[in-house]
């Protein structure tokens, strides 16, 4: 686990979102206001995403046009059973995705696919600051 500054955890994400290889799915967890938004933000840039990616918590799914394909970003927070998240076109979103970052995969359950890679993000008491953990 490490800790970051705001500015520290968008350069990484960055930088990360840079050098994902194409098919990528990407876990997000942690609590409200962690930062988990802000981490992917950045790595949708990094993938060529030149909108400004916001969480769609109540839509569940955004997607953005990326540098070598569409850039999915679903946020599960609103999902009440895993069950729920049957309804959204995962195969899709694995087929055509260059990337799929998924907030809250929790509360998709075994809806959710075998990650590339999984973070988690942590408040500190020192609020610039954030702890990542990858795993």
């Amino acid at each position: 686990m490490r800790e970051l500054t705001e500015t520290q955890l968008v350069a990484e994400g960055e930088e990360l979102g840079q050098s994902l290889p194409a098919g990528a799915i990407l876990l997000f967890e942690g609590d409200l206001g962690a930062g988990k938004t802000t981490f992917i933000r950045a790595i949708a840039r990094g993938l060529g995403v030149v909108s400004s990616a916001t969480s769609p918590t109540y839509s569940l799914v955004h997607r953005y046009p990326g540098r070598r394909g569409p850039v999915f970003h679903l946020d599960c927070y609103r999902l009440q059973d895993p069950e729920e998240a049957a309804d959204l076109d995962w195969e899709a979103l694995l087929d055509e995705g260059d990337a799929v970052l998924i907030e809250w995969p929790e509360k998709a359950g075994a809806w959710v696919p075998e990650p590339t890679m999984r973070f988690r993000l942590t408040h500190l008491d020192d609020p610039g600051r954030r702890a990542l953990e990858s795993f």
